[in-house]
């Protein structure tokens, strides 16, 4: 197996039609490029980019690849997520079945599960939960693979962290 050093980020791309939670992966990205922010992560849609063209079965096939090198799996929930089920949902299974820890990052701020969150997470999944700050997200990066593979055997378990006992 490939060493897997890459974050996988799934999220609603546009559904409806220009309100989906891109603008939060591109968030991401911009607090990654800029120097005044702690925040990092190795992209794995920076992998075998696809093309507006590509079927289905292409795309399927280049989000397995790139999940081969992922390390941790970050899902955007947003207003829609629990109800993705052509891409979101196959790409949590996948993650499931691959064995890579899953982050639920709140786009609400919420810091536990939502009425928004996926029903696969919640009914099967040992996963942690963080609101959309970059300082959260980046602690869960650090720290929630080393605890995911000591505990995933309790799932499911809906997770999330006390803030007041972390210095972030």
């Amino acid at each position: 197996m490939s060493y897997r050093n890459k974050t996988y980020v799934a999220f609603n791309a546009d559904y409806p039609p220009g309100k989906g939670d891109l603008r939060y992966y591109r968030l991401m990205e911009a607090w990654k490029s800029n120097d005044n922010i702690d925040f990092n992560f190795h992209n794995a849609h920076d992998l075998n980019n696809l093309t507006n063209r590509a079927s289905d079965e292409q795309i399927y096939k280049k989000l397995r690849e790139r999940m081969k090198n992922t390390k941790q799996l970050i899902v955007l929930v947003g207003t829609h997520t629990k109800n993705m089920y052509k891409f979101v949902r196959w790409e949590i299974e996948i993650a499931m079945d691959m064995d890579i820890p899953i982050i639920a990052v709140n786009l609400d701020n919420e810091n536990k599960s939502t009425a928004k969150t996926p029903p696969i997470l919640k009914n099967n999944a040992y996963f942690v939960n963080v609101p959309f700050e970059a300082r959260k997200i980046q602690y869960a990066l650090d720290m929630f693979p080393s605890e995911y593979h000591k505990n995933k055997d309790d799932a499911p378990s809906d997770r999330h962290y006390d803030w007041s006992k972390h210095k972030i």
